[in-house]
């Protein structure tokens, strides 16, 4: 047994049998099913005697089919997940998938979670008013859909999804996927949570069972404890470093070791929800004592207590072994600033002050942000505030602008029971809406004219460019809490608090000290205001309204199945430059109003992508008319001509969120396929979904070779098989002769099935039949 279980839990014996106990609170029927689990691992293990990892225990204990032989990176898992979770913005467009397939109720525990839609502005009241009104047509879709089909509704205000989940939906040893990338979040609690595009919510939610590649398992170990400044976002920080942002890909990340113990439950969620930034399918930690307290003081001791009697199945075996093992050594771990403009740009502190000069990067520090689904637990906010205090017992304010965004309503109401709230408003900060707000886009910036150069740094996830206030010349870093309130008193980019000195109200100099606060309140959460919707015990008589002139929202057309021939002379629509993550194939922002009208939301289709022609963002040339358009509205007309079209890209291509609007958009415009170096696992997938063919160079070098003025044709589309390669015809412009390449391509045989249904939904609709 891993010795951190063995140590926090030694108190606990394994019994044989487990108790049922409800997956939560708000679902008191819903049971927990550990019983099922292990019986599937007693039969899985009795063709498999290798020593399995928590992620394998979690992943086989949901296998439709127990005698399933596998075999990481190789074999595709058919599984069966506890609950699915959404969020509004993916949630519009999944729901009208599962309006399409003409189900009566979802098959599993679902719920959608109002975060996505709340414009930071003037602060968390007037904000939140200000998007109730001008979202009420797509809140009431989604209320109303959710009463239809039996699922949960957390209204705006609610919070983020990824801590109502850990507040009140996930538990150790539970399969959830969800809309959004940083659905891993659940992992603090010990679950396989998968961030995943609406089509494969959908056919969980229609009771199919879910694909997913084995994945490979990379192990990190983690020895020592926390001290001082360094903090739980630091340990993520470094491994994004060591990582990369697609080194995750493909696998999942499992902590484990004696540092585990000074970790707490929210402070391994933010560990595991920034796991999405490295590419990983997920990340998740052993279930331990810290998860018990947390399970004990958000209303769940039942799940704790059957959790205990789980136990053997909540931690890897002994003799584990892992495909890549990382370890971190938490004694001599100091807090980390990474950036800009990429989550994996590391910076230890003591390094980052000179790094700041040596690239020029702007000094003064125009804003810090906290909060957001990856840090703003009660312990964030209360280290947070600790720092704050120092200062205002020196009499000394924040010098740049400073935000606070909640997690939750629970949060939110606690700390301003508790005081950290109004300490952190004194210091100079706003408390935004419980909402995800500047970390996605979704910030109403005022404070600096766009396009001029100026840093931010956040405690949140992605600081892609562009990403927080749509200007490419704002240089965000991301950060601890503590560390982004301590650079935002000082105003200074280049500011170490464990060195510098800060100036008092009567000219003194003082060094602020490390942080503290506690991990749960002594005085349990606060639940705040009820904004929770139940999921109705008969959806029947439910009207779900969609007005046809509406332009937020649309029934969705099914797409044309392939018509059994090969993509001759498509059009290179664009050859995509360097990075392109899924914020430059469609951008969140303003254009998150759009996400339930497929039609509107793709006229920001690859508007990000830099194209390698000209170095131009949006600017493409329109081979028929010979005028240089924007990236839609090129596509628009080749569409309109009949004219099939393909992207050509770079690596690590689509990274980032989920959202399948990203496959939608170009599947809606006329695109055939998508040819890269490397795709972004759940990007990848998505195209697969919608019918798109998703590509890769065999010969990375060919690349090269194709510019944004030829024609390609694929060929053998009849024989398409699972590994087998493609053959592309190119009839290139800039040698002026056509030549031949082999691409490859990773569809299983159900994912061919998709293809020439049209798309994964159409494939459903026929086997419902």
């Amino acid at each position: 047994m891993n010795s951190i279980t063995r140590k926090g839990l030694s108190q606990i014996k394994s019994i044989r049998s487990f108790s049922t106990a409800s997956m939560s609170p708000l679902e008191p029927n819903k049971k927990i099913n550990y019983e099922g689990i292990d019986a599937k691992l007693k039969q899985f293990k009795t063709h498999h005697s290798a020593p399995l990892t928590l992620a394998e225990k979690i992943l086989y204990g949901h296998l439709e089919d127990a005698n399933t032989k596998v075999e990481r990176g190789v074999t595709y898992l058919k599984l069966h997940p506890d609950r699915v979770a959404m969020q509004d913005a993916t949630a519009q467009m999944a729901v009208l998938q599962f309006m399409s397939a003409g189900l009566p109720e979802t098959a599993v525990p679902t719920t959608i979670h109002c975060d996505h839609l709340i414009e930071a502005y003037k602060g968390g009241e007037t904000d939140l008013k200000h998007a109730k009104d001008i979202n009420k047509e797509v809140y009431n879709f989604l209320s109303t859909s959710a009463k239809k089909f039996g699922m949960g509704f957390w209204k705006p205000g609610s919070g983020i999804i990824h801590q109502i989940v850990l507040e009140n939906y996930a538990f150790p040893g539970g399969l959830m996927i969800g809309t959004d990338s940083h659905t891993p979040n659940a992992g603090g609690l010990g679950m396989v949570a998968v961030g995943v595009g609406g089509a494969d919510a959908v056919d969980v939610m229609a009771g199919i069972p879910w694909e997913l590649k084995a994945p490979k398992i990379i192990g990190v170990k983690l020895s020592g404890s926390l001290k001082g400044w360094s903090s739980p976002k630091d340990v993520i920080l470094r491994v994004a470093d060591i990582l990369t942002v697609k080194g995750g890909t493909g696998a999942i990340v499992e902590y484990f070791g004696e540092g585990v113990e000074s970790l707490s439950c929210t402070g391994m969620a933010t560990i595991c929800n920034m796991g999405a930034e490295i590419g990983a399918t997920t990340s998740l930690f052993p279930f331990n004592k810290r998860m018990v307290d947390y399970l004990n003081a958000t209303g769940r001791s039942n799940i704790a207590n059957s959790a205990m009697k789980f136990q053997n199945n909540l931690v890897a075996d002994s003799d584990a072994k892992y495909d890549q093992l990382i370890e971190i050594d938490l004694n001599t771990l100091e807090p980390y600033i990474n950036g800009p403009f990429t989550p994996d740009r590391g910076h230890p502190l003591s390094q980052f002050a000179e790094a700041v000069k040596k690239n020029n990067w702007p000094e003064e520090l125009k804003v810090g942000l906290i909060g957001s689904c990856t840090n703003s637990s009660y312990e964030d906010m209360s280290r947070s505030a600790s720092v704050a205090r120092q200062a205002l017992d020196k009499g000394v304010k924040a010098k740049a602008k400073f935000t606070i965004t909640p997690g939750s309503e629970q949060i939110r109401a606690t700390i301003e029971r508790d005081g950290q709230m109004k300490t952190l408003e004194e210091v100079g900060g706003v408390v935004l809406a419980n909402a995800c707000g500047p970390c996605i886009g979704q910030w109403k910036r005022e404070d600096v004219p766009k396009g001029e150069k100026n840093s931010i740094i956040t405690s949140y996830n992605r600081n892609f460019t562009g990403r927080n206030d749509s200007n490419v010349n704002t240089h965000a870093f991301v950060a601890s809490p503590e560390i982004v309130t301590a650079l935002t008193i000082a105003g200074d980019l280049t500011f170490n608090p464990t060195t510098d000195f800060l100036v008092d109200k009567d000219g003194n100099k003082f060094k602020l000290q490390p942080p503290t606060g506690d991990e749960l309140p002594s005085r349990g959460f606060d639940a705040g205001e009820n904004t929770y919707q139940p999921p109705s015990k008969d959806g029947s008589s439910v009207v779900v309204d969609v007005d046809p002139s509406s332009a937020r929202l649309q029934l969705l057309e099914p797409f044309k199945p392939w018509n059994g021939k090969d993509y001759t002379d498509m059009q290179v629509l664009i050859k995509v430059q360097g990075k392109c993550t899924t914020d430059h194939i469609s951008m969140a922002g303003p254009w998150l109003k759009y996400r339930g009208h497929l039609d509107n939301i793709s006229n920001n289709m690859l508007i990000g992508a830099i194209n390698a022609e000209n170095g131009k963002a949006n600017a493409v040339l329109n081979q028929f008319t010979g005028e240089v358009a924007p990236v839609p509205t090129v596509a628009r007309d080749y569409k309109k001509r009949g004219v099939d079209w393909i992207v050509i890209g770079d690596e690590n291509y689509g990274e980032g969120s989920s959202r399948e609007h990203a496959a939608l958009e170009p599947r809606h415009l006329g695109g055939k396929a998508i040819l890269v170096k490397s795709f972004a696992r759940i990007h990848e997938t998505n195209l697969k979904k919608q019918g798109i063919l998703p590509l890769t160079f065999a010969n990375p070098a060919d690349y090269d070779r194709i510019s944004g003025d030829d024609r390609i044709s694929i060929i053998g589309l009849k024989d398409l098989a699972p590994g087998k390669q493609l053959t592309l015809v190119v009839k290139s412009a800039k040698e002026g002769k056509e030549f031949k390449i082999q691409v490859n391509q990773t569809m299983n045989e159900g994912q061919i099935e998709w293809f020439k249904a049209g798309s994964a939904l159409n494939y459903i609709k026929k086997q419902k039949k």
